[in-house]
This record gives structure tokens, sequence and C-alpha cells, in this order.
């Protein structure tokens, strides 16, 4: 039996977990409101926290870990994956702060908090082999898998997280983050590095650009933004001033050295990139404007074999394959060229659609953009197609400047201009998001 981990580490006494509605939430309040809602969870195994206030979700999510429960995060709620979870774990209920529950669900309403009450409380325990939750892989390669994680590689995470961001300086850092809970990033770099590293989460998700600079705005220095590459790339479009911060953290895609650059003048702060996976969790960072090498949180090492790169140590319980194509530079570096599954042969010539879609979304003037490989019924990709969102451009004026950028058997055919992609809540694509869109109305 391995030692019990806490639920919060490195806060001082009588330190902010959460900010929430501008007001601050202890640690001793924190720990009240998980032994109230660990009292209401009805008697399940499996628990699915949909809660979109993210103080909220760490409440619900402590408190199963404290029950003993295991929560499930599933990537949205669409009623074809509900019944699938249904199926598959027929005892799962429900936690939701938000009216819609899922149809066929036994769901708790998210219990009234006590407030600001005034006391100690004990600051629970959980063993580090304890099963902690399902997390499950987006769905833009496919249909969602499922990948347990443990207590233990959890905390481990968030440990070799802090490190090498060099979070350790700045005790008390406010965390503000534009991604769900849900999401394995989102759970990792906004729920567990609070948790574990006397950081203060945010409770609130902004959306909106001048959402997200009111709330930066109302917090306390040091703070810090947890976003992703669509996020960002519109938070910047604009040309209000920014509040500083003292960290950018951006993952889910790859970021444009040039969008990087704009971030740190902007925000006047360093921006960290993480690579990560639901199958590894979180595997590698880098300072974009320094190098476009990736680097391995501290324990995890790579090696290489004819079937790809695989990851271990650290917080990673076995061996995992990773979907990208990797070339390793050490155990620990690597440069990323793209994912397995986006290999394109064209003619004979080879290149990836990250590498593709990189080049469409730096030209001047497009706000997102997308190279797709069409259904096909035969052996090879005759052509590609490309949706783009770019309000100044016309289809003859981006074809013009992709001719300057890639070779041109890869030049997209059609290429539809569009006023928005069906990106989900991450920005990322589902497969079946990208077939609805190439199959037109």
């Amino acid at each position: 039996m391995t030692a019990a981990l806490p639920l919060l580490q490195g806060h001082a006494t009588g330190g902010v977990f959460a900010w929430r509605a501008g007001r601050a939430v202890g640690v001793d309040e924190f720990c009240r409101d998980v032994r109230r809602v660990a009292a209401a969870l009805p008697e399940r195994h499996h628990v699915f926290n949909r809660c979109t206030d993210r103080y909220r979700f760490a409440v619900g999510f402590a408190a199963a870990l404290v029950r003993r429960q295991v929560s499930l995060l599933p990537p949205n709620e669409t009623p074809d994956l509900v019944g699938r979870l249904v199926a598959s774990y027929p005892d799962l209920c429900c936690l939701s702060d938000a009216p819609g529950a899922p149809a066929g669900l036994e769901t708790l309403a998210f219990p009234e908090l006590g407030g600001g009450a005034a006391g100690a409380s004990d600051m629970p325990a959980v063993p580090a082999e304890q099963l902690a939750a399902v997390l499950f892989t987006s769905g833009s390669t496919g249909e969602q898998k499922p990948f347990p994680r443990t207590w233990g590689s959890m905390v481990r995470s968030a440990a070799e997280e802090l490190e090498a961001l060099g979070l350790r300086a700045f005790p008390g850092m406010a965390v503000i983050g534009t991604v769900p809970p849900q999401h394995s990033y989102g759970l990792e770099s906004t729920l567990l590095m609070a948790m574990q590293g006397g950081l203060a989460l945010h409770a609130g998700r902004p959306f909106f650009p001048a959402d997200i600079r009111s709330e930066l705005d109302a917090l306390p220095r040091p703070r810090s933004l947890v976003t992703t590459p669509i996020h960002l790339r519109v938070l910047l479009g604009e040309p209000d001033e920014l509040p500083s911060v003292d960290l950018v953290l951006c993952a889910t895609a790859p970021l444009a050295p040039q969008l990087a650059a704009t971030a740190e003048a902007r925000f006047g702060a360093p921006l960290h990139e993480i690579y990560g996976c639901t199958e590894a969790g979180q595997v590698a960072t880098r300072r974009t404007v320094e190098t476009n090498e990736w680097r391995t949180l501290p324990g995890v090492q790579l090696r290489g074999d004819s079937r790809g790169a695989w990851a271990s140590g650290g917080h990673i319980e076995g061996e995992v394959l990773l979907a990208d194509v990797i070339e390793l530079r050490g155990s620990d570096r690597f440069l990323l060229h793209g994912r397995t599954s986006d290999l394109v042969n064209i003619a004979g010539k080879r290149t990836s659609l990250a590498h593709l879609n990189y080049h469409l979304n730096s030209i001047e003037g497009v706000l997102d953009g997308v190279f797709i490989v069409p259904d096909d019924d035969g052996e090879a990709v005759a052509r590609l197609a490309a949706f783009a969102v770019a309000p100044g451009h016309t289809a003859e004026s981006l074809m013009s400047a992709l001719r300057l950028r890639i070779d041109p058997a890869f030049l997209p055919r059609p290429l539809c201009m569009v006023e928005a992609l069906p990106r989900n809540d991450i920005g990322k694509l589902p497969r079946e998001s990208l077939t609805r869109i190439v199959a037109g109305p």
C-alpha cells in the first residue's frame, strides 16, 4: 500500500485556493466544501463531472476522490457518447451546476455551498494508487477512447509541470484558463497545478477577448493565462491593451513563433507551450520564441523504434506510443512534425496536414484555417481541400499566397472561404465536424 497524498500541497496557512466572483476562497473553505459535496454524492462508483464553474468542478472532483469514486471526463455530452458511457459504466451518475443535464442519466444538482464560514478543516488525503479519473480522447481522429489515471500519477504530473515552468517561484499565482477542466490540458494546467503547487485557480472560463482582459485585470499579481492557439489568436487580434501577466501557457496545437512573440510582447511575460496527449498526459514543454525543440518534463523519457516514439517514466504509468511524427534529439529532446494520421502522399511527395495548416494560418489576414483529406475510395490521395476564415481575402488571393509557401502538389482544390470553423471548446476540430463541412450543406 502506497502513502496517501493530500488534496492540496504548497498553500500557506490561511492561503487562497481560488478566486470566484471577485472573492478569495481560502484553503479551509475549499476543504469544507469538498466534505459537504462528498456527503451529498450518491452511492456510485463513477461520476460524470460536468460543472462549468471551475471552482465547483474542483470541489466535485475532490469530493469524488474523497468518496473513492472515479470522475469520468468525456470531451462532450452528445447523446451518442452519453449513451455509450451509460452502457460502459451502468452505475454512472452526473454532477452538474448547469441546466440541461444529459438525458437518461441520474443527475445531482451541485449543492449550495456554505460561504466563507470561519474555522479550520482537516486536509483530506487520497491513496496514490487510487483510480482518480478516466479521460477520453477528443475524437479529432475518430471515436473517443478511455484512459484511466491514478491520483499518484496526477500528483506527479503536477509536480513535474511546476518544476519545468519554474512556478515554485510564484507562490499564490492566480491561474485563469480559457479551456474547460474536463479536458486533460485544462485539468492538468488549471486544476492540478493549483491543487499541488500552492497556486490559486480562477473559477471562470472567459471566452470573449473583453472578458479575458477584464478577468485578468481583476486578479492580483502574480497571475497567468492558460489558453489555446485559437483563443490567443482572437485575443491578440484586437488592439486593446492587455493586462500584464507573469506567464502565458498554450497547448492543443503547435503555436506559430510569430504569434508567440506577439503574445510575449503584448503580455510582457514568457509564453511556454505544453505538448501532450490524453494517452500519456503532458509530456514536454518549450518556450516557443527561443526554440522549436521540445524538452520532456522531469523524469519523462523517450525512445524510438519502427513504430514511432514511446514515452515513459515520471508520471506516465507504463509506456505510451505517441501518435505524432517525432524526431528524437536525445531521450529528453525532440522536434514535432505533426500527427502520424496527418501524413499525406500526393504524386510521390509527402507532407503533413500540420505543416500545411501552419502555412495557411501564417498568411496575414487568415483568422483560422484547416486542410482536409476528403474521404477517398481509392488507395492514393488525389487532392486536398482547405477551409479558411479570412474576411479580407478571396480564394484567389489566398491561393496566390499559398503558392509562395507550399509545393503545388498540395495546393487545395477546392479552397473554401467560410465564416467560422466548427471547433469545440478547446479549439479542436472533431472528425465528425470536419466530415460535415467537407460534405457541405
